[in-house]
Parts: C-alpha cells; structure tokens; sequence
C-alpha cells in the first residue's frame, strides 16, 4: 500500500519530535507498504532541521522518506506560527495534483495537528482515488481555546472550526490518539462508525537500533554531587510548554525543602524563560533546569532518577483522554512515575507504576512523593518493573501502526 502522511511538525530521532509519524511510518516500511511523510521545513518542536533547497524535494531519515516544504522560521505561538501554517497548507494545495500524480497514494493521512491540511489532503485523495485519513492528536480549535485562552469568536479559532467540522464529515476514516474523543466528534458531524483510537507508544522493535548517548557533563556533574548528598532525585524530561503545569514542580521542590530531595527539570519550549525566573526569585535549593538535552541521552536521564514527573494542568480538556509520549518512555525508563491529572483515563494508574495526584496541588504532589521515597527500594523496582512490563506489551509501534491499518481499511468498508 502506498500511504502519504501529511504532519506539518513530523521529526525523526535524529530531528526531534514530532515522533509519530516517523515511527508508524518506520513500522510500515517493515510490514512491505510504502510511506511518505509530508512536512515543514521548519517546526519549533525539533531541534535539528532538515537541510533541503526546494519544495518537494526528497530525503531519508533512517529508511523513510521525507519530502519537504519550505517554510519560515518562527518562534513561540503567535502570528509566525500561523504564518508557517498558512505557507505549508497552501503550498500544500498548489502541489496536490502533482503529489497526487507522483505518489499515486492508497491512503491519504492528514495529522498536521491542526486541521487545515484537510482541505488539500482531500484534493489529493480524489484525484489519487485514495483513502482519507483525519488523524486527531489534540483537538483544534478546542484546545487554543482552553489552553491559550482564544475565543470561539476569534477570526483564526472559526476558520480552524470550519475544518475540523468538514474533516470529521468528509474523511472516510477518524484516527483519534486521545481514547474518549467519540462523542465529542459525532457533536460536530462525524459519523461514528468511523472512529478509531489509535495511542501513542514506543518501537520496541528499533529501541536498541542507536547507541545511547552519555549524559553532557553539566547534567551528569550536579546529578552526580546530588547523588554525593544522599539525595531522592526527581526528574521531568519533555517540553516546557503551556499543555504542562511545569511551574507546579517548582512549588513542589519549595514543599519539599529540607526533606532531602533533588530535582532536575530537562528540557526548553515557550514557558522556559519564564520557568527559569521564577525558579531564580524562589531560589530553592537543589532545583535544576539544564535546558534541552539530545533524544538519544534521554535514558540516561531517566535512568540516574528516582522517580519521574508529570505535571499537567486542569483543564476540561483532557475528559478526552492522554496519551503522552513523555509518559510511555518514563515507563521504558523502569522508574515509579507521580503524575498530577484529571484525565478521563489514568495510564499510571493502568499500569500501576506510581501514583495520581489532583493537578496544581503542589502539597499533594510532594505527599506522593515521600510516600515513594518511604517505599523500600524494591517496592520502588516494582513499581518501574510494572510501568516497562505495561509499555512494552500494550504500546509497541509495532502493534499501533498495525491497528491503525486495520481500523482505516474497516472504517472504508462501511
């Protein structure tokens, strides 16, 4: 089968995120099909950027093709942002009928995030006589309106309506990450025998492929003088971003003062500058933020830690449902997670490999936390055992990318 998916953001493990696309797409070559991605030249969720000259033009990263357009830098959320979108989608649009001649795809996959790519993926999909695909990983514009505070009535917020509403009516299938997204959809038109809950997850099959790199020495030292003290080390590794209520940790480390703990919050994005003020003006002890390390020294990190974090926001949001990626390599790691959520699932309680906590209660996130350090070390063991056992048996790429298949091709026999 031949499969073009469209991402605006899509990475590769060398690139950075976004990993969903190359990973499925990487499952896909190895089951005999034959993917494409699609992407921008430029995502801010990546920290190396392809290096092409012109639209269309093709590359490989570790077997899988890419093609590229060209797009503009940018930088946090605002009108760059948008202007990225508007370029890709109507580059998008001006070369469907080439894309549709010299793919000759079976399945279109729209997955950009945002769904103004559906107009031109469909395009390509009639004129290729192909299957299209609307792949949700959040809801847009639901959640710029509840994370970012748009109104419904914003220009920007109806026009990204308009296509979410067209794609859940015009697609032949529905791909959703997020597992309670059902009746939400078939709220704005989707028929609902064209649903299907597809989550994230890890590949197995390739998590040996690459050897896995050192910790930088500005990591590596303080984690290893905080060992010296005899401290618990909490890590967070992921993006510092508006979806995570990362200043949450830092009340945290203030509850935990004088009780013995480190913490090491890994990673940048949009809420970085102002994470690192803050974590300035409180001045806690034992409190790093070493900004962003490569992929492939991620499980070092997570490895050197005692348990791991996840602070997301309340939000009316996740009654849909989460499915993190941050979340699925914490499990790999083998180390007891403390997530504050209130999701409409709860993977940590799934998989029993930690504890859940009410979001944006620091007092209760640090309780949970020396309730784990009151744990011995191998009921602790237990706990991470638990979390890699769940991963590896209920997430593999493998498996995912195989169901998403399987759910499109029953989606198009209706």
């Amino acid at each position: 089968m031949k499969i073009l998916l469209i991402n605006h953001y899509a990475g590769s493990d060398r690139m950075g995120m976004e990993y969903r696309p190359f990973y499925f797409a990487r499952e896909w070559l190895a089951m005999g099909h034959d993917p494409t991605i699609l992407a921008a030249g430029f995502s801010h969720l990546r920290h190396r950027q392809p290096q092409f000259v012109a639209d269309l033009e093709r590359t490989e990263e570790s077997g899988v093709p890419f093609r590229w357009l060209r797009t503009a830098r940018y930088r946090g959320n605002g009108a760059g942002r948008v202007a990225s979108m508007a370029t890709f989608v109507g580059k998008l649009r001006l070369h469907a009928r080439r894309l549709a001649r010299e793919h000759r795809p079976d399945m279109v996959i729209c997955s950009s995030t945002y769904p103004l790519d559906i107009y031109a993926g469909a395009h390509i999909a009639r004129a290729a006589a192909a299957r299209l695909v609307f792949e949700v990983h959040d809801l847009w514009p639901l959640t710029p309106m509840l994370l970012g505070q748009y109104s419904p009535r914003h220009p920007y917020i109806q026009v990204l309506q308009r296509a979410e509403d067209w794609a859940y009516r015009h697609a032949d299938a529905v791909v959703s990450i997020l597992p309670h997204a059902r009746r939400y959809m078939m709220s704005r038109g989707m028929d609902p025998r064209k649903f299907a809950h597809v989550a994230n997850g890890v590949p197995v099959a390739h998590l040996f492929d690459s050897a896995e790199e050192a910790l930088p020495t500005e990591l590596a030292t303080p984690i290893e003088a905080e060992r010296a003290r005899g401290r618990f080390l909490l890590g967070y590794a992921g993006g510092l971003t508006v979806s995570m209520s990362v200043e949450t940790l830092l009340q945290v480390a203030e509850c935990l003062a004088g009780a013995g703990m480190a913490m090491f919050i890994v990673g940048d994005g949009p809420e970085g500058a102002a994470l690192r003020e803050q974590a300035a003006r409180l001045g806690v002890d034992g409190v790093h933020l070493p900004g962003r390390i490569a992929k492939a020294a991620v499980p070092a990190f997570l490895a050197r830690m005692d348990a791991l974090m996840i602070p997301w926001r309340r939000s009316p949001l996740y009654r849909f449902g989460v499915s993190p990626n941050k979340l699925f390599d914490y499990m790999l790691a083998g180390r007891p997670i403390v997530q504050a959520c209130a999701a409409s699932n709860d993977l940590v309680a799934e998989a029993g490999c930690g504890f859940t906590v009410e979001p944006e209660n620091p007092a209760a996130f640090a309780k949970a936390v020396c309730q784990l350090r009151a744990m011995s070390a191998a009921e602790r063991r237990q706990l991470g055992d638990n979390g890699r056992r769940f991963v590896m048996q209920r997430h593999d790429c493998r498996v995912l990318a195989g169901r998403f298949l399987d759910a499109v091709a029953a989606a198009s026999e209706l």
